[in-house]
């Protein structure tokens, strides 16, 4: 056993050239008040520790950095035992780490005296083992102290953070009073000393919605430099500390919840010791009155931003999820991106000649990136173009449905980019080269198979062995194979693939919708007074109404069976409906919160579905606001809703988080590269139908649709 005194720590950087080394974090903030979902308490009276539904209460006014720290009030009982389990949450993406020394937290003690009554602390490894306890003290009261423990002396089984889900504080004294102590700042730490940050901060602008206001700084490259600390006034001269930006990030949106009220606002650097540079320049902004008009366009915008902004600097492209990987690339993130694109440069976020540079770099990026018989992989390493097999060995190959995700985009850009000058034939010619290049016949593996197979690897063939079969998101696949110039594949395939019917199209949509509700493709079911022509089970979660129709316009997509707006449709409003009766009786559920379909997670990114069975409580705000086109007054009044309740946790810089759910009082602390283009996008559908109408106006799209036409009148 150990006894450590406070101490302040430094930090050095590490460079690692293939992707950004982010710190091993356990707490900085929590984005929920209340309780904080990655914790756990636990006690056996007459010890006690405070919790809210068993875990750890989160305190707004007591913290190290802005906005909270974790509050831990106890009772150190005789013969009893309390414990306060912190996990690490492991953030889609971020999975390269800088090389550690400490393991370090922050403490706040209200009273003196506490020396013998602090907890004892032990790291929790995946294993769920426990690492020796370590006991440690302060003679800071009042104040924040800061105290490291060196890993590798203390701790003997410590390899790599990696290693380490959790903390764990628990009982160390018996004097039976009750204490309180805060808990911030929870990380492990690169061995350092104090390295000063020479970066200075200069706020470059300050704009005013309708209840919060985004500061914008001077992009900077200084290693040292931990996070942006913003600061707000309310008369321009007494400041206090508001939130915290990491380094990637050149934004920050400060949501006030208050609308026509005038704001001041400056920035600082912390370095890894949470010492402070000198303030940056004030600038001031008020929050004004917005018309539903007006809140679309906000809401356009700031999901824009994911990628213009936060775009993968050498390709151009959308990175899989921000904060996440910051090479990596992702190919159907990015065609979504594309389109995204195309509705700021036409809504004047951005003009004409900054797109056209931004698309002649990603289109020369896509020119020389690896593909497979034309298709490109779902993931690329942005700086080289190389394949990224981040779902593993075996996704190292072609995505065919990746690359139909992102081919809908750049056949959206040629119709867009039309002037006859060099720069945008440039753009209409590479992208034309691109779609001529795309084997579409190739991946139907055999010359006589009935459908389209997903993956290719240039060492594992067609290992993953997946089959593209309706309903779902991928009937863009077969539309876009059906209308290649070069290399078709005959529109039956749409009806023997896509809506087959045979024993293996229907055992696929039994063993992934739970039901033999559609799993002839056709379903005929009513679902909460709703007809239901085509989708399985209830039709399933809603970016299978979404993802391929960004593009291909569905009131102009009919076959057998259906016409595929009304489907769509009638899709979104069973989910609505769903949503509104709330069968499992999840909070915030109703008229205004509602949409179930992909996203983050609490644990893992899933799809959930308007099911009992397959609904966990998470709303996902790109359900509703992506569905604009199918159910405008039921997405308004979502999107007010998300944006105006919700916006103090919810709304940020890339505009709203991935996914919330109020009954496990969780938010996602990320933005998805494939949800936030969609509500760019469907928003602008609705509104002008711009993609719609760039998109269809191709040629060979228009072939495409008439030999599917011909096919379903045979």
């Amino acid at each position: 056993m150990k006894k450590l005194f406070a101490c302040f720590l430094l930090l050095s950087s590490t460079v690692y050239s293939q992707e950004h080394l982010y710190d091993y974090t356990l707490f900085t903030n929590s984005r929920m008040t209340g309780n904080y979902f990655f914790s756990k308490a636990f006690f056996q009276s007459p010890s006690f520790i405070k919790n809210i539904n068993y875990r750890l209460a989160v305190n707004e006014k007591i913290f190290n950095t802005p906005g909270n720290s974790l509050q831990l009030q106890y009772v150190n009982g005789k013969n009893g035992n309390w414990k306060a389990s912190i996990f690490k949450d492991n953030l889609r993406g971020q999975d390269h780490f800088k090389p550690v020394k400490f393991f370090s937290f922050r403490i706040y003690c209200t009273t003196p005296g506490l020396q013998e009554e602090l907890p004892q602390v032990y790291l929790i490894f995946k294993d769920s083992s426990l690492s020796q306890k370590i006991t440690f003290a302060t003679d800071f009261v009042n104040q924040w102290s800061s105290i490291y423990i060196p890993v590798e002396s203390s701790y003997k089984n410590f390899k790599i953070p990696e290693d380490v889900i959790g903390v764990q504080f628990s009982q160390n004294g018996d004097d039976g009073n009750r204490h309180t102590i805060y808990l911030d700042d929870i990380e492990f730490l690169p061995a350092a000393i104090d390295l000063p940050v020479t970066a200075k901060p200069q706020i470059l602008g300050c704009e005013g919605y309708a209840k919060h206001v985004d500061i914008s700084w001077k992009p900077f490259n200084d290693e040292h430099v931990k996070f942006i600390k913003i600061y707000r006034s309310e008369d321009g001269k007494t400041f206090i500390p508001v939130g915290i930006q990491l380094p990637l990030m050149n934004r920050y949106s400060n949501f006030t919840g208050i609308t026509g009220k005038r704001y001041s606002y400056k920035i600082s650097f912390l370095n890894y010791q949470y010492k402070e540079t000198a303030f940056s320049n004030i600038m001031s902004a008020a929050t004004k009155a917005m018309t539903d008009d007006e809140l679309l366009t906000m809401v356009q915008k700031a999901c824009f931003r994911y990628y213009w902004e936060g775009a993968e600097k050498v390709s151009g492209m959308a990175k899989e999820n921000i904060p996440g990987r910051t090479n990596m690339i992702a190919a159907g993130a990015s065609g979504f991106g594309i389109m995204a694109l195309i509705v700021g440069t036409e809504r004047k976020f951005i003009n004409r000649k900054q797109s056209v540079e931004r698309f002649l770099k990603i289109t020369s990026f896509l020119e020389n990136a690896e593909k497979f018989h034309g298709a490109f992989p779902h993931f690329m390493d942005g700086p080289t173009g190389k394949v990224e097999p981040f779902f593993g060995t075996r996704d190292d190959g072609g995505d065919l449905v990746e690359t139909s995700f992102l081919m809908q985009g750049l056949l959206a850009a040629k119709a867009y980019f039309n002037k006859d000058d060099t720069d945008e034939k440039a753009i209409r010619e590479k992208i034309t080269t691109i779609w001529h290049n795309i084997e579409w016949d190739w991946y139907r593996r055999y010359p006589d198979s009935k459908y389209l197979y997903w993956h290719w690897s240039p060492d594992k063939a067609w290992i993953i062995n997946h089959r593209l079969t309706g309903w779902n998101e991928t009937m863009v696949t077969y539309l876009l194979a059906i209308a290649s110039p070069t290399h078709s594949v005959p529109a039956i395939l749409y009806y023997s693939g896509w809506a087959n019917q045979d024993s293996t199209g229907q055992q696929y949509r039994k063993n992934w919708g739970g039901t033999r509700d559609g799993s002839m493709y056709t379903n005929g079911n009513t679902y909460f007074g709703i007809k239901l022509s085509v989708g399985v089970s209830d039709g399933g979660p809603l970016f299978f109404t979404h993802y391929s129709y960004m593009g291909y316009d569905p009131h102009l997509i009919t076959d057998k069976y259906t016409n595929y707006f009304t489907n769509n449709k009638n899709i979104a409003l069973i989910n609505y409906r769903y949503c509104v009766k709330n069968p499992n009786n999840y909070k915030g559920y109703g008229d205004s919160c509602w949409g179930l379909t992909a996203s983050d997670g609490p644990y893992h990114y899933s799809a959930n579905e308007p099911v009992a069975g397959r609904d966990d409580g998470k709303i996902a705000p790109t359900g509703a606001v992506s569905s604009f086109p199918y159910t405008p007054v039921q997405s308004m009044k979502a999107l007010k809703n998300y944006y105006h309740k919700y916006g103090n946790f919810l709304w940020g810089e890339y505009g709203f988080r991935d996914a919330f759910n109020l009954t496990e009082n969780w938010c996602s602390d990320i933005y998805m590269g494939l949800n936030q283009a969609t509500m760019v996008v469907m928003i602008e559908n609705y509104r002008s139908g711009l993609i719609w109408k760039l998109f269809m106006s191709d040629i060979d799209i228009k072939n495409g649709l008439e030999k599917l036409k011909m096919e379903s009148e045979k």
